[in-house]
C-alpha cells in the first residue's frame, strides 16, 4: 500500500528539493526520516525508486509551518537527504532552497500578499536566525518570470532578495568559531568562519592544486580528498561542532586568486562531493573572511580596502566553476574585530511541480 503526501518540487537558487508543510509529514522524528528517504529513492545512488535527482543538491528538502516565532511569518526547517545512506540531516541551513520558502509560503495561505513586492520573514529553524526574503507579488499573485539571472541556471527568473539579520555564528556560537583568524590544522593554514554557514577556507596551493581545476577533477583526486577530510574531522570539534564524521559541516573551501575580476575564486567540498557552484549561505561566509584582515583567502581579495568603526558598504564578487556570487555586505572594525552588520544577496526560484508523493505506507508507521 501507498500513501500520498501533498508537496511541491521547487528550484531554488542553484539546488532542487521538496517543499512540505510541517502538518503533511510525522510529527515523530525517525518516521519523518524513513518518509523523506523513501521519497527521494535514499539510500541508493541513483535514487531510482524515488523523486530525488542522484546528487546532494537535488536530494533537499524544505518544511514549512507557521512560525512559532513573534518576529517571523514562517518557520522553515532545511532536510538534507544523504544520497547513498540512509540518512536524513538537520545540521545546516540551506540559502538556495530559501529562496523558495517564501513563494511557497504565499501560494500556501501562510503570507498574505503585501503590494507589489511582498517580505517574508523566515525562521531558519536549524540555526535559529531569520531572513528576510522580497517576493515578487504583483496583482496579488507570486511572480516567478522575470530578467534576474544567477550562475548556474539556465535563462532568467524573477528575483527573490535575500536579507540575512543574525547569522553570524548562528551554528558555530562565534563569527570565527575557534577564537582565531588563523589555524594550523594536519599542516596546513585555515580560517574558520561561521556567517550562516560553517566553513573552512583552505588556499588551493597549500593542497598543491591551482584553484581552478574542475569539480570533476578535484573528486578523481583520492588523495585531495583523503586530506581535505581529515582536516574537516580535525577541525570540527576546534568549531564547536563536535564530531563532524557523519555531518554535512564544516564545508572545505579551496580559496585561489579571482581568475575573472572577483574579489576570490572558489572550489567547494560540501563536504563530500565538490560543488558546481558555491551554496548561498557558503558565499557569505567565504566573503566574510575575505574582509578581515589576515584570514586565509583575504590576501587574494581585491578592492575591500580598509575597515574602520564607521562600516562600510561593500559588494563582493565570489567566484566559482560555473560563474560568480555576488554578496552585498556592510561591515564593520569595531575593537579589532569584525563586525557583520549586514549579510543579502539575490536569488531566483521556480516551482516546477505540485501534488503528491507516494511512499510506502510502512514507511510512515513502525519500521
Amino acid at each position: 500500500m501507498l500513501r500520498a503526501i501533498p508537496c511541491t518540487l521547487m528550484r531554488g537558487g542553484t539546488s532542487k528539493g521538496l517543499y512540505f508543510h510541517a502538518k503533511d509529514l510525522p510529527t515523530d522524528r525517525s518516521a519523518r526520516d524513513r518518509v523523506l528517504l523513501a521519497s527521494m529513492g535514499s539510500p541508493d545512488e541513483r535514487q531510482i525508486d524515488g523523486v530525488g535527482g542522484a546528487h546532494p543538491l537535488t536530494s533537499k528538502v524544505a518544511v514549512i509551518s507557521p512560525s512559532t516565532r513573534p518576529d517571523a511569518d514562517v518557520d522553515y526547517l532545511f532536510l538534507q537527504v544523504v544520497v547513498d545512506k540512509a540518512e536524513v540531516s538537520d545540521s545546516q541551513n540551506c540559502g538556495n532552497l530559501l529562496a523558495g520558502v517564501g513563494p511557497w509560503a504565499i501560494e500556501n495561505g501562510l503570507v498574505p500578499v503585501a503590494g507589489e513586492t511582498t517580505a517574508v520573514r523566515i525562521h531558519m529553524v536549524n540555526t535559529a536566525s531569520i531572513a528576510v526574503a522580497q517576493v515578487q507579488t504583483p496583482g496579488g499573485v507570486v511572480e516567478y518570470a522575470g530578467t534576474a539571472r544567477i550562475d548556474g541556471v539556465p535563462g532568467t527568473a524573477a528575483p527573490v532578495m535575500l536579507d540575512f539579520l543574525d547569522v553570524a555564528g548562528s551554528s558555530c556560537g562565534a563569527l570565527f568559531p575557534t577564537g582565531n583568524l588563523v589555524d594550523e590544522v594536519e599542516g596546513i593554514q585555515v580560517t574558520c568562519v561561521d556567517n550562516g554557514m560553517p566553513v573552512v577556507m583552505l588556499r588551493a596551493t597549500d593542497l598543491g592544486k591551482r584553484g581552478d581545476e574542475t569539480p570533476e577533477q578535484l573528486e578523481a583526486d583520492s588523495e585531495l580528498r583523503a586530506r581535505v577530510e581529515a582536516i574537516r574531522l580535525a577541525i570540527g570539534p576546534r568549531m564547536n561542532l563536535g564530531d563532524v564524521k557523519k555531518k554535512t559541516v564544516p564545508k572545505m573551501c579551496l580559496v585561489s586568486p579571482p581568475k575573472a575580476g572577483g574579489t576570490v575564486n572558489t572550489r567547494n567540498f560540501i563536504p563530500h562531493r565538490v560543488h558546481e557552484a558555491i551554496g548561498v549561505l557558503g558565499a557569505v561566509s567565504v566573503a566574510t573572511a575575505c574582509v578581515a584582515p589576515g584570514a586565509v583567502g583575504s590576501e587574494y581579495a581585491e578592492g575591500v580596502g580598509a575597515l574602520d568603526a564607521n562600516g562600510v558598504a561593500l559588494s563582493l564578487d565570489i567566484e566559482h566553476p560555473t560563474g560568480f556570487f555576488t554578496v552585498a555586505m556592510e561591515v564593520a572594525l569595531e575593537a579589532g574585530a569584525i563586525q557583520v552588520r549586514r549579510s543579502a544577496l539575490l536569488r531566483t526560484t521556480r516551482k516546477l511541480f505540485r501534488g503528491e508523493v507516494y511512499v510506502p505506507a510502512a514507511a510512515w508507521g513502525s519500521p
